[in-house]
């Protein structure tokens, strides 16, 4: 699933494919934001991304997105 991070005082956002679900996401997220230093996820390849609580934006987590096969649009 693809989850975009926005920081503060700057223009590009965070974003990293991962293997958790949205309801962890979204859990991980809350934990940070209330009361936590910051927040930190894991990429479907292993690297960590920590970003300080303070500084959190904003947090979009998309839908799980199923593999595409072969050249057709659906």
């Amino acid at each position: 699933m693809e989850i975009k991070i926005g920081v503060q005082n700057v223009n590009r956002e965070i974003v990293l494919e991962s293997n958790q679900t949205a309801d962890e996401v979204a859990d991980v997220v809350s934990k940070a934001m209330n009361g936590g230093a910051e927040l930190r996820l894991t990429d479907s390849k292993g690297r960590q991304v920590i970003v300080p609580s303070g500084v959190l934006g904003y947090v979009e987590i998309g839908e799980p997105e199923s593999r595409r096969i072969g050249f057709g649009a659906l």
